[in-house]
Parts: C-alpha cells; sequence; structure tokens
C-alpha cells in the first residue's frame, strides 16, 4: 500500500493552492484542532449506530451513514434544520437529481466542542482558498462494511461534489483489503493513489480543481469495515432541486 503524502498543517493552505489537495497526519489534525488522538477516538462510538443507507442505487447492502448541515461564519457554528442531501446528476450519476433523507447526527456529537473546532478549522481552510464568507457544511459520517464481502465507498466512481471544498477524514479501518484513495486532476492528466491506514489522516480537496473516488474494500478477517467522516464545504448555499 502507498503511503499518503504528507503535508504540515501550516503549509496546508499552500498545498490546496498549488495542487488542489494536501493531507494531514493525525499528529498534523489534532495540532490544527489543538487536541489529542484519544480525544477524537471518542467519536469512535458514533460510527457503531449508524443505520444503513436506504438509497443505494446500486442494490448494496454495504453502507450506513447519518447527514448533518451547518452554517459557519467566522467562530460561529450554525446547525441548521434537518434537511435532505441533494446533489444534480453532472456530480453523481448514480445518486443524483433524488432528495436523499438520512436519520440526523446525534446530538451528542453535534454538541461536542470539538466538533464545532473541527468544522471552523475547515471553514477556515475554505475562507484560505476562496475568500472569507460564511459557510455552507454537509457533514456525512459514513461505515462501509464487507458482511457482504464487497464493499464500495464511492459506488459513483471518480467524482465531483459541486463543493469548495471538501475533507475526507478516515476514522476506522478494520480487517479489510483495499480502499485505496485516488485523486485526479479534473482538467489534466495528472493524479496520486495511496492508501488512508492511521484513523484521523484527513484529505482536503478543493473539489473545483479534482476529482477523487475511494476503490472498494474487501474483507481481511471478520467484522472488516472502513470508517470516515466525509465534509463538505459551499459558498452561496446548500445545494437543492
Amino acid at each position: 500500500m502507498l503511503q499518503p503524502p504528507i503535508t504540515p498543517p501550516a503549509q496546508a493552505d499552500a498545498a490546496l493552492k498549488r495542487q488542489g489537495h494536501a493531507v494531514l497526519d493525525a499528529a498534523g489534525l489534532c495540532t490544527a484542532l489543538d487536541t489529542t488522538p484519544e480525544a477524537l477516538g471518542r467519536w469512535s462510538a458514533f460510527w457503531n449506530r449508524l443505520p444503513p443507507d436506504q438509497h443505494l442505487r446500486d442494490g448494496g447492502r454495504y453502507r450506513r451513514r447519518r447527514h448533518g448541515c451547518f452554517v459557519v461564519q467566522g467562530a460561529q457554528v450554525t446547525p441548521v434544520p434537518h434537511r435532505a442531501h441533494w446533489q444534480p446528476v453532472e456530480y453523481n450519476a448514480l445518486h443524483g437529481g433524488i432528495e436523499r433523507w438520512f436519520e440526523p447526527i446525534e446530538p451528542a456529537l453535534v454538541d461536542d466542542p470539538l466538533w464545532q473546532r473541527l468544522l471552523v478549522m475547515l471553514a477556515e481552510r475554505a475562507s484560505a482558498l476562496r475568500g472569507e464568507q460564511p459557510w455552507y457544511i454537509e457533514a456525512h459520517p459514513f461505515r462501509i462494511d464487507t458482511e457482504g464481502g464487497i464493499g464500495r465507498p464511492t459506488p459513483e466512481g471518480a467524482h465531483r461534489d459541486g463543493v469548495d471544498l471538501v475533507a475526507v477524514i478516515l476514522v476506522a479501518r478494520e480487517h479489510i483489503k483495499g480502499g485505496e484513495t485516488r485523486v485526479f486532476e479534473a482538467d489534466g492528466p495528472h493524479g496520486l493513489r495511496f492508501t488512508m491506514t492511521q484513523p484521523w489522516t484527513t484529505l482536503l480537496l478543493d473539489d473545483s480543481r479534482v476529482i477523487h473516488e475511494s476503490t472498494p474494500i474487501q474483507p481481511d478477517g471478520a467484522g472488516g469495515h472502513r470508517d470516515t467522516l466525509v465534509i463538505t464545504l459551499r459558498a452561496g448555499g446548500f445545494q437543492g432541486p
């Protein structure tokens, strides 16, 4: 497995502007949040309570998730009333064009000050990239499991999300093979691939410049699964029909 190219936290903004992506390791994320791996690790229990995704159009039963929306302006984090997740077909050919309602993120996670620090930190990265403004944030805790043999983190394939900044945070990786991350220039020939194996490794993407995907996972023991937290930030408003 190829290891991710790690970016020091202080260089993340420059890397995003230069190449459209940056990867923080667990220590880098903790530095950016002024926290510890142990504090982040307390979130893991929330992934054990994710309900099944009822909207998979490939007939799979391998994905569990929740969904929450927020507006961040400066240091102020405002949760918004629960709403559907929607993407245009131009960005998601498999699931685009439909309103997908998922169970909300548990209040105990939303109310955690560390959660709010994470959203503010990511909004700061988006503002460094696009200019300071309110950021419309959607958060998706995912679990992809291998109970049926194969799990697909991105069944829609290589894609963009129609936002400004995407953060993909690895929460856990247990008893699986595969799950390689691939990032490609949207308008060029270059790309890279690597596998995130260390919990709290964080991939940051300028969604206007790159497309991304994660390859399927296979079981390598009982209870195989891959847990991630995907957070998207968009200027101007949430996507909707």
